[in-house]
């Protein structure tokens, strides 16, 4: 079994805010078992940024996007010297890779497949891949936030069998505070977790559910477990965690998966009027929107979350957010005065995927 492994930055610290060694060498003894039943191992971790600022003895996360680049350059150094020292203990090798969120994009599929052979070959090396977004040359955000999605791509582009992401929660708890242990509908289990606003994905259980609805999509189970969890008994179904099944309306058009995987540009917020007409096969309207976040031209993907802030859908847009925003909840034949467009939808239904 091909498994991928997702380290949050905030597992590689203590409760008193050190690396958390014991962490890693309890996750690289649970690999080498998994290696030896046969498993292969993808890791997903995030912590430059934390690296970094353990490295150079700053006080706070720094919170400018240039600052948190250069710091995050000297952490992902540390991180993977950390990962090399501590698994090469085990007999473990490991190899740094990391991506850029334009290599998922349909344009750059000969980037995708090198980056995928690189992989493969490394795997059949017996390497471990460590996979990381390179914050140090992100131009417009850390687009991956705590890389929920990031292992979700990686997952579909390496054919992963069982994703497992590692959690301080132990897994998705309900009212009482007790793990839930199925979960075939993310929907349905979503007023579980506080709703933090709009956003790309900036870690947290919201981002982890949500992350999840897409590889479900894809056809890969998920396991939301902690960070102590034994992973060969996750691998074999007997741990503890919360399980999100493979989804029966799965994306199988080749081209909707890989704009799937597009990096969002924008988002839209729409209405719950909207939000139904969506999910009756219906192409997405001016009238239906609500909000505009970001800035983004015509043909970008976008977002596009309910009135609670939950992902709805993705999709290309047909304006750009300057004249979305002029148009919004304006009926067809204004938009087509307004804008001298023969156009009225903001996204066509051909353009959009629905995650709901």
């Amino acid at each position: 079994m091909r498994i991928l492994v997702k380290v949050g930055s905030n597992l590689l610290q203590t409760e008193s805010g050190d690396i958390d060694l014991r962490f890693v060498s309890s996750l690289a003894e649970s690999i080498k078992d998994l290696k030896s039943r046969g498993h292969q191992v993808i890791v997903v971790s995030s912590g430059a940024v934390l690296c970094g600022v353990k490295r150079l003895s700053l006080l706070e996360r720094p919170t400018e996007l240039s600052l948190k680049q250069a710091v995050s350059a000297v952490g992902q150094a540390y991180l993977m010297h950390l990962y090399d020292t501590i698994f090469s203990n085990y007999g473990l090798v490991v190899g740094q890779v990391l991506l850029t969120s334009d290599i998922f994009k349909a344009k750059n599929e000969k980037r995708f497949l090198n980056a995928r052979n690189t992989m493969e070959n490394m795997l059949s090396l017996g390497i471990i891949p460590v996979i990381n977004e390179n914050d140090a040359v992100a131009v417009s955000e850390l687009v991956f936030g705590d890389n929920d999605f990031l292992s979700v791509y990686v997952s579909y582009m390496m054919e992963v069998e069982l994703l497992v992401m590692l959690s301080s929660a132990a897994g998705l708890r309900d009212r009482e505070g007790n793990v839930v242990s199925k979960v075939r509908d993310v929907d349905s289990v979503m007023e579980l977790v506080k709703d933090t606003g709009s956003s790309f994905g900036t870690g947290g259980m919201r981002s982890k559910l949500e992350a999840s609805k897409l590889a479900s999509l894809l056809n890969i189970p998920v396991v939301i477990t902690g960070k102590e969890e034994n992973l060969v008994a996750v691998a074999e179904g007997k741990g503890n965690g919360t399980l999100i099944e493979p989804s029966r309306k799965r994306l199988r058009n080749k081209q909707k998966v890989i704009a799937m995987l597009e990096e969002p540009e924008g988002i839209l917020i729409i209405d719950e009027g909207a939000v139904r007409a969506l999910k009756g096969g219906k192409s997405l309207l001016p009238a239906g929107v609500v909000r505009v976040e970001g800035v983004f031209p015509s043909g970008s993907v976008v977002s596009v979350l309910d009135p609670k802030g939950r992902l709805v859908a993705k999709g290309k847009v047909n304006f750009s957010s300057e004249d979305i925003d002029r148009v919004k909840g304006m009926k067809g034949f204004q938009v087509k005065e307004l804008l001298k467009t023969t156009k009225e939808e903001v996204i066509h239904r051909d353009n959009l995927i629905i995650l709901q």
